[in-house]
């Protein structure tokens, strides 16, 4: 059975100029602050919240979640997607799909772990 995905409002982007980045969210766009960590900040967008974290640059991702992450995986490997990044203590799974999206697949909360898709 397939696995329902669906999206967070959460988009990430990394960048080696953190600070600048995060002023230029900040002053320019004038977006709000609504999360603050050392080394990631958070802006309210309205339809997203936008992340900023330090390192090194990659396009930005979308999350997309799902009950199951490590079945997603294996099938989105499977489909030829590419993990572009992953680390269970973040948790972390970056894929991108054939077509070039980039996206991270994370676990569903709301969503009990082995329902069919619809």
């Amino acid at each position: 059975m397939a696995t329902s995905f669906q999206s967070s409002r959460e988009v990430i982007l990394r960048s080696d100029h953190f600070e600048d980045a995060v002023r230029f969210y900040a002053t320019v766009l004038g977006l709000r602050v609504s999360y603050e960590a050392e080394q990631m900040v958070g802006f309210e967008t309205g339809a997203f919240t936008l992340y900023v974290e330090a390192g090194k640059p990659h396009a930005p991702v979308f999350e997309l979640l799902v009950p199951d992450v490590a079945a997603a995986r294996s099938r989105l490997v499977a489909h030829g997607c590419v993990v572009v990044e992953e680390d269970p203590a973040v948790p972390r799974c970056y894929l991108r799909d054939p077509y070039g999206f980039t996206f991270n697949v994370g676990r569903a909360s709301d969503v009990p772990a082995g329902r069919p898709a619809p």
